[in-house]
């Protein structure tokens, strides 16, 4: 295989409003509505052939958020910037940034919808 493993992600909220807030203002960035009968769907900022998976937020029946599931891990300059928004924003840290090593630092934490997400970086 010459491509990343991961193509594509997404996390499963119940509240849109409220994840999409928390998302967008511990990352800086704005969500992009993908236009969709059957879930509300919102996408990260995505640049095709650049490095890292594109996702999105996704609302839709029968899919329920929580911890316990596949856990995303968001590439950050330095994820102690992003680690700062977390609370603030609603969401909860669980393990502050540490280092793995060589291959730099992580910061575990859990949304506003309870789903556990990781932050990278290399500083």
């Amino acid at each position: 295989m010459k491509t990343n493993i991961v193509g594509w992600f997404e996390i499963y909220v119940a509240d849109m409003s409220r994840a999409k807030k928390f998302y967008e203002s511990v990352f800086n960035t704005q969500l992009e509505k993908m236009p969709s009968e059957e879930m509300d769907y919102w996408l990260f900022p995505y640049q095709g052939g650049s490095e890292g998976a594109g996702g999105a937020l996704a609302k839709m029946d029968g899919v329920t958020p929580g911890p316990g599931g596949t856990m995303v891990y968001f590439i950050c300059e330095d994820c102690a910037v992003e680690e700062a928004r977390i609370v603030p924003n609603g969401g909860e840290i669980l393990r502050a940034k540490f280092s793995i090593g060589e291959n730099g630092f992580i910061t575990i934490a859990k949304d506003t919808e309870g789903n556990v997400i990781g932050l990278h970086s290399m500083k």
